[in-house]
This record gives structure tokens, sequence and C-alpha cells, in this order.
């Protein structure tokens, strides 16, 4: 089983994440892991911009299905059956997911209640105003650039999309009924 993960920052992708590996057993790819990876090669600080650069740049070079592609074939090599692929953020991810037999979830929440989660979590990509932050979405949304992110659009691509305006609990939750109805 492929599980695609997208949705807007601090929504809480990673708790959907951490909770299919450690209660039903998938293996975890990060799409974040690969660019701060490449960052590192590169030299570059790693914040928010220099990410969504990297990004574009990787895309362009291998395809805006680099994502997926790559990870699809490191599962072939490792032989896991059960995968999440966690941060798809362009069209050609998506649809390459699904092609391959894949369910893509959604994780969205309000504006104010992601903003101050990425506060809280303060990664290096995560140190910015509100008002950055609500720039740097808008962009990530829907960037003119044809390698760059279109959140947005894949969002409105998912089979499924999880809100997190609550608990951990609510979450749980809804990521269960959504299993009942793929498994």
């Amino acid at each position: 089983m492929i599980i695609g993960i997208t949705g807007t920052d601090g929504a809480g992708k990673g708790a959907v994440v951490d909770y299919l590996v450690k209660e039903k057993g998938f293996a975890h790819y990060s799409a974040r892991a690969l660019l701060i990876e490449e960052i590192e090669r590169q030299g570059i600080q790693n914040n928010r911009s220099n990410m969504r650069i990297v990004a574009n740049e990787l895309r362009a070079k291998y395809g805006n299905d680099y994502v997926v592609h790559h990870y699809l074939e490191r599962a072939k090599k490792t032989g896991d059956k059960k995968i999440i692929i966690e941060s798809l953020r362009a069209v050609d991810e998506a649809t390459l997911l699904k092609k391959s037999g894949g369910i893509l979830l959604a994780v969205d929440a309000d504006q104010e209640i992601r903003f101050e989660r990425v506060q809280k979590r303060r990664s290096e990509s995560d140190k910015v105003s509100f008002e950055e932050f609500a720039k740097h979405e808008a962009l990530e949304m829907n960037d003119p650039d044809p390698h760059g992110m279109q959140k947005e659009r894949v969002m409105q691509m998912a089979d499924y999309t999880i809100m997190n305006n609550g608990t951990l609990d609510d979450v749980y939750v809804q990521i269960e009924s959504i299993l009942k109805k793929i498994i």
C-alpha cells in the first residue's frame, strides 16, 4: 500500500505519518529529507526560501514527479510494501502516486492554528513572522514556476482530507475511518 501525504504547513502531516508508522507499520519516506540532503550538499542555508528553490531545481532536473519516482524506486530496492511518501507538492507527484496505485491524503487546518504550530516546532524553515508565513504559503499554493509547488491543486486531487483543528485523538479517528474505507 502506498499513501502520499500533502497539505499545508503546520497542518499535522507529521502527526499523520507518525501514527501510520507507529500504529500501522508503514515505512516513512520524506520529501523534506531529500531537500535537506541537497541543501547540505550545496552548502547553503536551510531556510524556507532555499527549500523551495532546491525543490524547484530538483524537479527541473529530474522531472516534476521526482520525489515520488525516487521513493517508489527506493521502496522496490528495500522491499517495503507499506509506504508513506510525505509532503507531495507537485501535480505530477500526485499523478504518479495515483498511477502507481497510491492513495493521496491531504491534511489541513486553519492558518492561525498552523502558524502557532510551526512557531512551536521552530525548525530552520519555520523561523518566520506570520506575514512571511502567509506570503510563503500563497506562493507555494500556486507557484508560477513550471517546476514549483502547486499545493492547492495537489490538495484538490486528494482522495481524502483530514481537518486537524482539534486534538491528536480527533486526527487518529479520521485516519482510522479512512483506513477502513481503503483496506
